[in-house]
């Protein structure tokens, strides 16, 4: 009866601390929910709810077109309004998975009679989407660890400003679903390593599909869980496990990848996928090879596995080799792994995303702040407790700080680090197991491991724990807290100042701390706007390229007539049929950001080096180079500005962005006119005149010469007078109301 008694008290005490527990970890997810969507609001609550950037309004149009035009119809858009002359198939080259998400959320509100406007959708998709990635997280990094890191690493993911960059309210592009995609599907395939459960690689291959078909970075899964399974097969891990985890998730997310129309046979066609088909065959050939070991003897064996892997080898190799020759499979530098490879290699094969990409420069401490510092000391204590799915996290650890290095808006670089400042903490401040030993501890030694081990005395022991005094854990402890609160508020004044501030609204300070709004942008919305995207997604008029790098040739087309004489760019712009250009200036006010004068620089110093000094710098001013002084894009940039006088203190002409007086300020136009200068200089627009209307030089009246025609009328003075038969005749004689008209 005491027995008895003792396990029903025991029961509860149980079930009470586990309640306990889930109510923490509950409460904590939603905090960490709630204050990733609020510290993505800075810009609705200041400015209004609005899409920004240039992406993002591409993305919101084709959105507004699937929503009213229904999904079958938006795969076969054909969109007569971009890339004038040529068109766009706008179904057939894009990522619609970010267009779906929104769709059918907006669909299932109107089905709750929750009237919601698909912008509004669109610009709260990525602050909700942030909540499913600090989840999708903290299941992860349980995985990998424990639950306490898991909500350390949730929290930080949700306000680290290296994600917020690409999931502010507004920011409707595909990273906003694509990093929980990414996160998620990261979880699931280590959970399938673990269990090998074809439950959860099924999964796994399911959310795979979903980051296929919302961004092209799903090419970093493709790669980076071959890579994994190779690794554990280098180190000798190999397992049924793995095998039925990585056979079931390839064939399904081969399958699955191939549905998106803008992917369609890329997966079986293109170098970046081959890794993952090589290590699906090697995965069979090690089975084999583990199922044949045990029928041969030793000796066999081993000349089996030389000559055999050394012939089959060569056959890959050949065959790679042969059918990308032939043209069957895209050669590696063509694609996007390829390019990310070096740096050297964007310079030289993709100039157009180098312009786009690469400007952000490197600024790991900006986004991750303490971050930086705690990854080596997590990523060590990671290794030294290394199993299957450890391997997978120091894998994308070092991968993730390669390419981030490479590519700074890529969003490898915050996810992995955000999970390691748990495993700065000291050993005593860690979760404990049932046992009473760290999650990630080495097991116990077996009697035969433990032979010629000299046993350590009771006391001994005692005085190793008791290695690091109380004070000092008081002091670590505090030292942690105050780094956790220097994280959130620079995270917070980081969002507020840098990440919240639309492009088509700007605001400046003055110097008594009040708030200027610049409203240029939309102050030329009225007539255009700015970058291809926007053009027209906001003013609905065609352009001849946009943010869309699909067409080298159509963009160096643009390029150089923006970087010619102005006659030879009227040459182009006529073939081009183009009515109006636009440029962004910041001369007036000071404004630098994405320029039209500051792109320009960028694109010419890819190639052209007569725009530049000797000295290799890019002027404006009386030293700069004369074929840069004349080029259209300098005049349409700086015409009339040499008129302007900005203050008391400057001369006229005064570029307040680069300092200095413009070299080239009297000249005309002859082929282009202004049309509109917004209030602040910043968006001025030129319209393209027709052949008819240049300003020719006047001719002197002595020197017109009039061709007269040589040509006489046979036709008599008589017979050039013309008459009207039946002429009405009114006879005025009689009342108004009985006029009569007689023939």
């Amino acid at each position: 009866m005491v027995q008895a008694g003792t396990k029903k008290s025991s029961i509860p005490k149980i079930n009470s601390k586990t309640g306990i527990s889930s109510l923490i970890i509950f409460v904590v997810l939603l905090l960490a929910w709630i204050a990733g969507f609020a510290s993505r609001l800075f810009a609705v609550i200041r400015f209004e709810s609005i899409i920004h950037e240039f992406d993002p309004w591409f993305n919101y149009r084709a959105t507004a077109y699937m929503v009213k035009h229904g999904f079958y119809n938006f795969l076969n858009w054909f969109d007569e309004r971009a890339w004038y002359p040529l068109g766009r198939i706008v179904g057939g080259t894009v990522y619609p998975g970010l267009m779906l998400t929104s769709g059918s959320i907006h669909y299932l509100l109107h089905l709750l009679n929750i009237n919601v406007h698909i912008r509004d959708v669109c610009v709260f998709l990525a602050p909700v989407f942030s909540g499913l990635t600090a989840i999708s997280t903290y299941f992860l990094t349980k995985e990998l660890w424990s639950a306490g890191a898991g909500l350390f690493a949730a929290c930080f993911i949700a306000i680290v400003p290296g994600y917020i960059s690409r999931s502010v309210a507004g920011s409707y592009d595909n990273e906003g679903i694509a990093i929980f995609a990414l996160q998620f599907t990261y979880f699931l395939w280590i959970k399938s390593v673990k269990t090998g459960s074809v439950f959860w690689a099924v999964a796994a291959s399911l959310s795979y599909f979903y980051m296929v078909s919302a961004w092209g970075g799903y090419v970093f899964i493709i790669n980076l869980i071959p890579l994994h399974v190779f690794i554990l097969l280098l180190m000798g891990r190999y397992s049924n496990r793995l095998f039925t985890s990585y056979t079931t998730f390839y064939i399904l997310g081969l399958v699955f990848s191939m549905q998106v129309p803008f992917v369609g046979f890329q997966p079986i066609r293109t170098s970046e996928h081959m890794a993952a088909a090589g290590v699906f065959a090697l995965m069979f050939a090690v089975g084999i090879l583990k199922y044949l070991q045990n029928m041969m003897t030793k000796s066999e064996f081993k000349s089996l596995v030389i000559f055999g892997g050394l012939i089959a080898a060569a056959i890959v190799f050949l065959t790679v080799v042969i059918l990308t020759y032939a043209g069957y499979i895209a050669p590696w530098s063509s694609t996007r792994c390829g390019t990310l490879v070096t740096l050297r290699f964007i310079y030289l094969l993709s100039p157009p995303c180098q312009s786009t990409n690469l400007r952000r420069g490197f600024r790991f401490f900006f986004d991750l702040h303490v971050l930086v510092a705690t990854f080596p000391a997590g990523l060590w204590y990671v290794i030294k407790n290394i199993n299957d799915e450890r391997v997978f996290v120091v894998l994308y650890a070092l991968s993730a700080v390669y390419f981030a290095g490479v590519m700074e808006s890529e969003e490898e670089e915050q996810s992995t680090p955000s999970k390691r400042l748990y495993d700065k903490l000291p050993k005593e401040a860690k979760p404990k197991s049932k046992s009473g030993k760290s999650p990630g501890a080495p097991k116990a030694p077996t009697a035969s491991q433990a032979v010629g081990r000299v046993q350590k005395m009771k006391h001994d022991q005692n005085k190793e724990s008791d290695g690091i005094g109380p004070n000092i854990r008081s002091i670590v402890t505090v030292v942690i807290l105050l780094l956790l609160m220097l994280f959130a508020v620079h995270c917070t004044w980081v969002t507020s100042n840098a990440y919240s501030s639309p492009s088509i609204v700007l605001a400046s300070y003055g110097s008594d701390g009040s708030r200027q709004i610049l409203d240029d942008f939309r102050e030329a919305y009225f007539w255009l706007w700015d970058y291809g995207y926007q053009i027209a997604g906001m003013a609905n008029r065609t352009t001849l390229v946009d943010n869309n790098t699909w067409n080298n040739s159509h963009i160096a087309l643009v390029g150089k007539a923006m970087s010619s004489n102005e006659s030879a760019s009227y040459e182009i712009m006529t073939a081009l049929d183009v009515d109006y250009v636009l440029v962004i200036f910041g001369g007036v006010i000071g404004y630098s950001v994405t320029t039209s004068i500051n792109s320009f620089g960028w694109c010419v110093s890819l190639k052209e080096s007569d725009y530049f000094t000797e000295q290799g710098e890019f002027r404006v001013d009386s030293e700069g180079s004369p074929t840069l002084l004349n080029c259209l894009m300098y005049k349409l940039s700086y015409y009339r500005f040499g008129e302007l006088k900005l203050d008391y203190r400057t001369p006229a002409g005064f570029d307040r962005t680069r300092n200095a007086i413009i070299g080239n300020k009297d000249f005309q136009l002859t082929y282009l006119e202004e049309a509109y200068t917004t209030e602040h200089w910043l968006v001025r627009i030129y319209r393209v005149k027709k052949p008819d209307e240049f300003n020719r030089p006047r001719i002197p009246v002595a020197n017109r010469v009039v061709k007269s025609s040589s040509f006489v009328s046979k036709k008599s003075t008589k017979r050039k007078k013309g008459t009207i038969k039946n002429k009405p005749v009114i006879d005025f004689s009689v009342p108004f109301t009985k006029w009569q008209v007689k023939y």
